[in-house]
C-alpha cells in the first residue's frame, strides 16, 4: 500500500522498449553488420599474423627500444619490457599475447579516430557538448558487461563484439581530454591568431592542437588502458586472448592457470602504460 502512495504508476516497460529497439536494429542493420564483421575480422587477424610473423625476439626487443626512446633513453622500462615479454613467452603465452594486442590496437585506434574529432567538435559547439556530455557521463558510468549484450546481438560471438564493447567503454577519455586540451588554451593566443588572419583550420591544426597535444595524449593513454582492461570481460563472447586463459581458469578454479595469465595481462599493461605515458610527456 505504501508503495502504491508513493508511486502509483504501473512500471514502465523498459526492457521490453530496449528489446524492441535493439531487435529492429538487428533486423534492419544486419547486411551492415555483417560487412563490419566480416571486414573486422580480416583486419584482426591479418594485424594478428602480421604480429606473429616476427620472431618473438625480434618484437621483444623491438619494444624495448621503443620504450627506451619513448622513456627519454632510460633503461629501466626496456629491461622490465625484456623481463616481463620474456615471462610471457617462457609460460606458451605468446600467441594469446598477441591477439591481445591485436585487440587493445584495434579498439584504441577506432576510440581515437571517433574521439578526437568528436572532441574537438565538442570544444567548438556548445550544442555538442551539451549532447555528448549525458552520453559519455552514461558511458562511463554504465557497467561494462552491459556493453556485452548489444554486441553479440549485432555481431555475434568472436573478436569484433570484443572490439565494439571496448570501443564504448574506452571512447569517453579521449573525447574528453581533447575537449579538455583545447578549451583550456589560453584566450591570449586564440586572440593573436585571429589577430594574424589564421582560418579556423590553421588556427585548430598549428596552435589549439599542438597546445593541447600533451593532455590529448593524457586522454589516449587512459582510452588504451580501459581498452586493455576489457580483455577479460570481452572473453566472455568468445573474443581470444589472454582474457580467455583467465575466464577458463576461473571456470575450472585453477588459480595458478589464471594467476599466470593474469600476471601477463598486468605485465602489458605496465609496458603500454609507460610506452603510452613516455611519449605524451616528452613535451612537456
Amino acid at each position: 500500500m505504501n508503495n502504491i502512495l508513493l508511486f502509483p504508476l504501473d512500471p514502465l516497460p523498459v526492457a521490453e522498449w530496449i528489446e524492441a529497439a535493439t531487435s529492429w536494429l538487428t533486423t534492419t542493420f544486419s547486411g551492415l553488420f555483417d560487412v563490419i564483421q566480416s571486414i573486422g575480422s580480416t583486419v584482426m587477424n591479418s594485424v594478428n599474423d602480421v604480429l606473429l610473423w616476427f620472431p618473438p625476439f625480434l618484437f621483444i626487443l623491438l619494444v624495448a627500444v621503443l620504450a627506451y626512446f619513448a622513456t627519454n633513453r632510460r633503461f629501466g622500462v626496456p629491461v622490465f619490457v625484456l623481463l616481463g615479454l620474456g615471462y610471457v613467452l617462457n609460460q606458451g603465452l605468446w600467441s594469446q599475447l598477441t591477439q591481445t594486442i591485436t585487440l587493445v590496437l584495434i579498439s584504441s585506434l577506432v576510440s581515437i579516430i571517433i574521439g578526437i574529432p568528436l572532441g574537438i567538435l565538442s570544444a567548438k559547439s556548445k550544442w555538442v557538448h551539451i549532447i555528448l556530455k549525458p552520453i559519455l557521463d552514461f558511458m562511463q558510468t554504465m557497467p561494462a558487461f552491459v556493453y556485452l549484450i548489444p554486441a553479440v546481438a549485432f555481431f555475434g560471438i568472436g573478436m569484433v563484439p570484443g572490439v565494439f564493447a571496448s570501443v564504448i567503454f574506452a571512447l569517453p577519455p579521449t573525447v574528453r581530454f581533447t575537449e579538455l586540451g583545447i578549451t583550456q588554451i589560453s584566450t591570449e593566443l586564440i586572440e593573436a591568431a585571429d589577430a594574424f588572419g589564421s582560418t579556423p583550420w590553421q588556427k585548430l591544426f598549428k596552435v589549439e592542437l599542438p597546445l593541447a597535444q600533451a593532455t590529448i595524449m593524457a586522454g589516449v593513454n587512459q582510452t588504451v588502458m580501459l581498452a586493455l582492461s576489457m580483455v577479460v570481460t570481452g572473453s566472455m563472447i568468445g573474443a581470444p586472448g589472454l582474457g580467455r586463459d583467465v575466464l577458463s581458469a576461473l571456470q575450472r578454479a585453477q588459480v595458478g592457470s589464471g594467476f599466470v595469465a593474469g600476471l601477463a595481462i598486468v605485465i602489458l599493461a605496465i609496458v603500454v602504460d609507460r610506452i603510452t605515458n613516455g611519449f605524451a610527456s616528452r613535451d612537456k
